[in-house]
C-alpha cells in the first residue's frame, strides 16, 4: 500500500477509543486493526461471527478457519467470542455498535453513502453495509479522495445506488479528513504534502475551509 493510504488508515485508527465496539467494513477499513496500539481494549466485530478481531495474518501464518467478512485472514484476541450469524447481526441491528468504518464509491455532502454497486459491474449484493450504516451510533468512511480515473468521490449528490441516506459523519481519505456538516463538507485536516487547493480540486462539492492553520496527518 502507498504511504498516503497507510497514513490515512493510521489516522482513522486514532478515531477508535478504548472500550468501543467497532465494525471494520470490507476493503480499506479492515486494515485499521493493524494500526491500533498493542493491548488496546477494544471489541472489533466482523459480521460473519467474531467479536475480538485481532491483526490480519499472512497466508503462511494464518489459521484457515479465521477470516473476516471480506475473506481476509485474521486472528482472534484472548477473550474474543465466536458467535453465529444471527447473533452477530442482532448486535448490528440492535444498535450496539459504537462505530462502523466503511469503504465508499461515493459520499454526498449531506452524508448519503454509496458503497455497494457500480452499474455494469458485478456485485455480490449489498451485504451488511445497509444495516451497519443505518444502525451504528457513528459512521465513518475510509476511501481514496478520487477514483482510478481521477473523478471525485465526494460529491454534491451521489450518482450510484445508495447504501444509506445521511449516515456518514466523517471521511478519511488519502488527501484529507473531511466532516459532513449541516452546511456541507468541512475540511478538518490535510495529509502531508497536500494543499488546500489540491483538496478543493479533487472534491466534487463545495468545501468549507477553516480559518488559520489546518492540522496535518
Amino acid at each position: 500500500m502507498s504511504d498516503a493510504r497507510d497514513r490515512m488508515i493510521a489516522r482513522a485508527a486514532r478515531a477508535i477509543e478504548p472500550g468501543m465496539l467497532v465494525n471494520l467494513g470490507i476493503g480499506l477499513p479492515t486494515r485499521v486493526v493493524n494500526f491500533l496500539p498493542s493491548g488496546m481494549e477494544v471489541g472489533l466485530h466482523t459480521e460473519n461471527g467474531l467479536v475480538g478481531v485481532g491483526p490480519t495474518q499472512d497466508y503462511d501464518h494464518a489459521d484457515r478457519d479465521l477470516i473476516d467478512a471480506g475473506g481476509a485472514y485474521i486472528s482472534a484476541l484472548p477473550g474474543g467470542a465466536f458467535i453465529d450469524s444471527a447473533t452477530s447481526f442482532a448486535i448490528v441491528r440492535s444498535g450496539r455498535l459504537n462505530l462502523t468504518m466503511l469503504g465508499a464509491f461515493e459520499v454526498a455532502q449531506n452524508g448519503d453513502l454509496a458503497n455497494w454497486k457500480i452499474p455494469g459491474k458485478f456485485s455480490p449484493g449489498v451485504g451488511g453495509g445497509i444495516e451497519l450504516a443505518q444502525k451504528a451510533a457513528h459512521v465513518m468512511v475510509l476511501t481514496t479522495h478520487t477514483d482510478r480515473k481521477g473523478n471525485p468521490k465526494l460529491l454534491e449528490r451521489c450518482t450510484l445506488p445508495l447504501t444509506a441516506k445521511g449516515a456518514v459523519e466523517r471521511i478519511f481519505t488519502d488527501m484529507a479528513v473531511v466532516d459532513v456538516t449541516a452546511k456541507g463538507f468541512a475540511l478538518r485536516e490535510l495529509a502531508e504534502d497536500v494543499s488546500v487547493d489540491d483538496v478543493i480540486a479533487a472534491t466534487g462539492a463545495p468545501l468549507i475551509i477553516p480559518e488559520g492553520d489546518i492540522p496535518t496527518f
